[in-house]
């Protein structure tokens, strides 16, 4: 049996716009603090796995962290970067390669949408030419198909991002930290409709570092380890719609985020019932309540209700993005992914403050997904 594997630090650098600092100059930062908070060096670290979309090469770190010759291996996984970036470190210390392993991710990009090459993603140009690399419109088109299949109307929508900003605000490290008003995200400017534009997350800077080691020895190192019950990374079937998908299949199959989150949680011997507290990919509304389904946590079409009744809320059964999840937070690819894992870890440390769920969460639970169609997820334990 594959022995468990803590964190033990955890470091942030707050996301959002910060004009006089490289997004390296950010992972490093981040990294740091996770190495302050796990109480080692850099030169314990055996391991480590980062990435960057914008930012440039993640092994770059060992320029300002120290040139120890570890070895460092770059991720590149879309949104699912960090998520990909955890499960290969668990994987390195599960192995005994390393006693100590780091999973970092930073990134700075520019402001705008995101704006991809077809030929990068093995697409023709006309994929581009019709506008569908605008990453706006897929998931536009995407969360219209679904609201059509499964009776979501707009109020879900506005609802979604309306808890978000409500959550950032009290998240002294986010990036939007103001309430919005039910009306000012309903009427507010159409970006591709159904969603506006409160409705999507931006593009942005920041970096994240988690530092992990065997759970039977983590004690040393914090009081407070928290224990990575599963980190799992799937792709995506032939007949799964996801982004840059050049058509509809004629029959549909499981999108990459169901195929992870069922074998993570028979990875980590519990249920969907059994979380407390979770993230879930949101980079935009519609994303969210897709994906509120897709890991198990409602029926199709049972989304409207939970977001109407409050169950979505720090206080409610399902708390979900209780720090503001990308939409409060800005999507640095390279340290999203990360960025959920340290909100669970925070709360299942009870250390959230203002956001901090109530009761004695124990399990916590964080999802990603990237383009081309690549999903993370992660169960961590108290």
């Amino acid at each position: 049996m594959a022995q468990d594997v803590a964190i033990i630090g955890i470091g942030l650098h707050p996301f959002g716009r910060h004009d006089t600092l490289t997004g390296r100059a950010q992972g490093a930062i981040a990294l740091r603090a996770a190495l302050k908070d796990a109480g080692i060096g850099w030169e314990s670290v055996g391991i480590a796995y980062g990435g960057s979309h914008d930012a440039g090469n993640a092994d770059a770190l060992c320029n300002d962290l120290g040139l120890t010759g570890l070895p460092f291996i770059n991720v590149a996984n879309g949104c699912a970067t960090g998520g990909s970036a955890l499960a290969s470190a668990v994987a390195a210390i599960r192995s005994g390669s390393a006693e100590f392993a780091v999973a970092v991710g930073f990134d700075k990009h520019p402001r705008g949408a995101f704006n991809p090459h077809p030929r990068d993603w093995g697409l023709p140009d006309w994929y581009g030419e019709t506008g569908l690399m605008l990453t706006t419109q897929f998931f536009a088109l995407k969360t219209r198909r679904y609201m059509h299949e499964h009776g979501i109307t707009e109020d879900s929508l506005v609802r979604v991002a309306q808890r978000a900003f409500r959550n950032g605000a009290l998240n002294p490290q986010a990036w939007r930290r103001r309430e919005m008003s039910y009306a000012e995200i309903a009427e507010s400017m159409p970006v591709n409709l159904p969603l506006r534009q409160y409705m999507f997350c931006n593009p942005a800077e920041g970096g994240a570092a988690l530092v992990l080691c065997p759970a039977e020895v983590a004690k040393r190192y914090h009081p407070k380890p928290i224990i990575v019950k599963a980190a799992v990374v799937r792709t995506r079937h032939h007949g799964s719609f996801e982004v840059f998908s050049p058509a509809l299949a004629a029959q549909q199959a499981p999108a990459p985020t169901v195929t992870a989150s069922r074998a993570a949680f028979e990875q980590a011997g519990v249920g969907p019932r059994d979380i407390d507290v979770l993230q879930l990919q949101d980079t935009d509304s519609g994303s969210e309540i897709i994906h509120m389904a897709e890991n198990g946590f409602c029926e199709h079409g049972e989304q409207e209700r939970l977001l109407r009744d409050g169950e979505t809320e720090i206080g409610g059964r399902l708390p979900i993005n209780t720090d503001g999840g990308c939409l409060a937070n800005g999507e640095p690819i390279g340290a999203s992914g990360l960025r959920q894992v340290i909100e669970i870890c925070t709360q299942l440390r009870q250390e959230a403050g203002a956001r901090q769920v109530p009761g004695t969460p124990r399990l916590g639970y964080t999802h990603v997904y990237g383009a081309p169609g690549v999903s993370g997820v992660t169960i961590l334990q108290r």
